[in-house]
């Protein structure tokens, strides 16, 4: 069993934090409560116990009723089913795109596919899907925001290694980010995350790493504009 670290990083969202010591890293969940209570990035299959240990201090596991991602790989999605089976009233929920190619297949249960824009009102926090193909990962790629708390579940767009606290307000567009080998840019990536910046964001809920409550915008402009200097950098070469 590992340690989980639970903290409340906005009005009814908590962030689930193991840090895994071996590889220096560390992994967020993020419990979404309401009527009908989400749990965004499933973690992986050998976490399950302990995540849903954490969990269940929040809400009872039966209770939780969707399982979302935001993209297919085993720290977004890998324990999917066991999840499912804990909470026999839970539906997987990602992108339209990805419960084509993937989800519709390897879930246990039929998922809801969200469409750019869809709200998925869980009963005290608006969830909006955002399609964004090919940021951070694969075509089926894409995020969600609350619009009841303007808290962007941000995924892997920005990563930190290393232990970190469940806050902060530094600069997470660090210098250097766009070089992280893991993003898969094409030349509508900077457009994407311009697009993201236009959100009223007070939260920026990473994946791996703190929840960013400074300048939020900034941060992704900031972003977007390492990522076409990267992208130009390329076309020149």
């Amino acid at each position: 069993m590992h340690e989980v670290r639970v903290t409340e990083i906005a009005d009814g969202i908590h962030q689930l934090t193991t840090y895994l010591n071996e590889i220096d890293f560390g992994l967020n969940q993020y419990l979404v409560s309401g009527d009908e209570p989400l749990l965004f990035h499933t973690g992986l299959r050998s976490l399950y116990d302990s995540i849903s240990d954490a969990v269940a201090r929040v809400v009872p596991l039966r209770d939780l009723r969707w399982v979302g991602f935001g993209h297919v790989e085993a720290d977004e999605c890998g324990s999917l089913n066991q999840w499912l089976a804990a909470a026999p009233d839970a539906i997987a929920t990602t992108g339209i795109t990805g419960c084509m190619v993937s989800i519709a297949d390897i879930a246990d249960r039929p998922p809801r596919a969200l469409a750019d824009g869809e709200i998925l009102d869980i009963g005290g926090h608006r969830m909006r899907w955002i399609d964004t193909p090919h940021l951070p990962h694969g075509w089926e790629a894409g995020l969600l925001y609350d619009e009841s708390t303007k808290t962007l579940l941000c995924g892997d767009l920005f990563n930190q290694w290393g232990p970190y606290p469940a806050t902060t307000t530094d600069d997470i567009a660090v210098p250097g980010a766009a070089e992280d080998p893991s993003y898969a840019l094409t030349p509508s990536s900077p457009a994407i995350l311009r697009r993201l910046a236009e959100l009223d964001i007070t939260t920026l809920a990473q994946m791996h790493g703190p929840a960013f409550t400074g300048d939020c915008r900034a941060a992704l402009y900031t972003l977007a504009e390492q990522f076409e200097a990267r992208i130009a950098a390329v076309a020149v070469a």
